[in-house]
């Protein structure tokens, strides 16, 4: 981009007459301090001026003073300011070209753009401005370009985000139905428990049933030895 050091030759110089007024005497002294890099001082003895009246140099070169300073909003809006008037061609082609200089500033480059494109279109003879509209189209498509690329990227990053989303509901499904089947096993098991410890308890109780069924018989045929053997005594007794 061309610098603003055009700004210095575009401050409006108008004569004056001998018997110039306050507001003109503001406005050369504004002149002065900014000619002596006094931006400060300028930007206060333009303002003095325009608080007097409305003065187109005034606002013009009160934009010039913000800008020196690195205040390009201000700047930007005193530049408009004068394009908004009825001004000369040529005032209103540097207020657009130093307008546009504001807005490359700040980035702002579509305006940039269109602001070259009036200052060109009212003097076609300018080359910083052709030169200029250039570097903010060049600026602009990669502004484009670089909002496309990052677009891509949030969408990306969103689909990636959602299919994250979604397996982690996976997982959490996952989780939920391998629980509820550990439940499930749980319960199955300490089922099979109970069912083991009452077929124990029944098994134990057919065991006792069946020795007291042997042990019944056991004294059954004890008992009926005993009497057999009573009963041969009472045989051997008889034949004595």
């Amino acid at each position: 981009m061309k610098t603003i050091d055009k700004i210095g030759i575009l401050i409006l110089f108008l004569a004056v007459t001998v018997g110039a007024n306050a507001q003109a005497r503001d406005i050369r002294k504004g002149n002065r301090d900014y000619h002596h890099g006094n931006y400060t001082e300028a930007e206060s003895e333009y303002k003095e001026s325009l608080n007097k009246k409305y003065n187109d140099k005034a606002q013009f070169n009160l934009g010039n003073a913000y800008y020196q300073q690195k205040n390009y909003e201000e700047a930007a809006n005193s530049y408009g300011s004068v394009t908004d008037r009825n001004v000369s061609k040529d005032v209103e082609a540097k207020a657009y070209y130093n307008l546009g200089n504001s807005m490359m500033e700040q980035q702002k480059y579509q305006e940039a753009f269109d602001a070259y494109k009036k200052s060109l279109k009212l003097n076609p003879d300018d080359e910083d401005a052709r030169y200029n509209l250039e570097y903010a189209r060049q600026k602009l498509i990669l502004q484009q370009q670089q909002q496309q690329e990052q677009q891509q990227d949030q969408q990306n990053q969103d689909k990636q985000d959602d299919k994250k989303d979604q397996q982690d509901q996976q997982q959490q499904q996952q989780n939920q139905e391998q629980q509820e089947q550990n439940q499930d096993d749980q319960q199955q098991q300490q089922q099979q428990q109970q069912q083991e410890q009452q077929m124990s308890k029944e098994d134990a109780e057919r065991m006792l049933q069946a020795l007291e069924n042997q042990e019944k018989q056991t004294m059954d045929k004890m008992n009926e030895a005993k009497a057999a053997q009573m009963q041969k005594r009472k045989i051997q007794k008889g034949v004595k």
